[in-house]
């Protein structure tokens, strides 16, 4: 199998699930925006996003997909739960909430401070979707209150999902506003060693 990745983009979720897992696969590591900067990129991924993860004859773009897909065919493995799993609702929830619910408007503020050429970002749209942000972290913060993981009172997939929407937020400067519970956890994901070699990678 073999990930192509960007240091800081949500490809981290997947090769953070590798790590954990010790699965074996290649990863090529690119320069961002890899559409522009990869030569043959977008022939190899027509839409140009990262990350793009290759495994056989299954070709993925999603982050969060990729991980369930892999704790789910290269299980069984602590990291998933099961259909059969009282909270297996929850940890699905957990995984696409992630991605459409907490990393999405970062993404805009992400856009319209920094990607944008300076005439084209918009001060207005980065406020209104940091608070956007922040009103959508509170699922967080109260879903940890007692617990130190997301679901069935230990690490799994999810965490690295929501995990690398908080590294963002981190890395946009809004470390400083996560709740107590939040701030914990987020210290609790970085400690772990798998994170902290895919960060590197």
């Amino acid at each position: 199998m073999k990930l192509y990745h960007c240091k800081g983009a949500r490809s981290l979720r997947p090769l953070w699930t590798l790590e954990e897992m010790g699965l074996d696969y290649e990863l090529e590591t690119m320069p961002f925006p890899p559409r522009f900067l990869r030569e043959g990129y977008t022939d190899i991924n027509p839409v140009g996003t990262v990350p793009y993860f290759v495994d056989g004859e299954t070709e993925m773009t999603e982050s969060a997909g990729i991980a369930q897909y892999l704790v789910d065919v290269y299980g069984p493995t602590d990291l998933a739960l099961t259909p059969g799993d009282r909270e297996y609702g929850a940890w699905l929830n957990w995984i696409h909430r992630s991605d459409a619910t907490l990393t999405f408007p970062q993404t805009i503020v992400l856009r319209y401070t920094q990607l944008e050429p300076e005439e084209r970002r918009l001060k207005q749209a980065a406020d209104d979707y940091t608070q956007w942000f922040f009103a959508r972290l509170r699922t967080v913060e109260a879903a940890l209150d007692g617990h130190d993981y997301l679901c069935a009172d230990r690490f799994t997939v999810a965490d690295i999902c929501v995990g690398f929407s908080l590294y963002l937020a981190d890395t946009l400067g809004f470390k400083g506003g996560f709740k107590p519970n939040t701030a914990a956890y987020y210290e609790r994901l970085c400690a772990r060693p798998a994170f902290q070699r895919s960060i590197e990678l």
